[in-house]
């Protein structure tokens, strides 16, 4: 693999700045009422959408270290099909999923209307802005190829 500019090295302001709008995102969701560990599920889900190993294997583990359970995690890839989650907590995957993909579709409006139905302004707006920054990180990892071994 070619060896890659590193970000966070080349550009060490502009990390920090990304890693203080990250603090204000997860203050944000805490604010809102979401658990550390949802907020964390929230970001593997973008992760995982983009592929993004290194975020992946961080914010599986941080899920779990702050008390997600195991069966939570691992049917998070399929979550519309489980019974794992709250009303609220799967308008807010469909909401982070939406804005992840945000060029195959520009989130629509039936995911926004089905979010603002059960979820309040402050609630949908943490779930955006942590969409916002882990597609940020993740967009960092990955351009970079952070390293992800065993």
């Amino acid at each position: 693999m070619t060896e890659r500019v590193n970000l966070s090295k080349a550009s060490p302001q502009l990390y920090k700045t990304v890693a203080e709008m990250d603090q204000l995102a997860v203050q944000a969701a805490h604010d809102a009422g979401w658990s550390d560990g949802f907020a964390h599920l929230l970001k593997l889900r973008a992760s995982q959408i983009n592929q993004c190993a290194f975020c992946v294997r961080m914010h599986a583990r941080d899920a779990a270290a702050v008390g997600e359970s195991a069966d939570r995690l691992s049917v998070l890839p399929a979550w519309r099909e489980s019974g794992y989650f709250s009303d609220k907590e799967r308008a807010a995957l469909a909401l982070m999923e939406a804005v992840t993909l945000v060029s195959q579709g520009q989130v629509p409006d039936d995911v926004y209307d089905a979010a603002s139905a059960v979820l309040d302004p402050a609630e949908i707006a943490s779930v955006e802005w942590l969409a916002i920054v882990i597609n940020a990180w993740n967009r960092i990892a990955i351009s970079s190829r952070y390293p992800v071994r065993p």
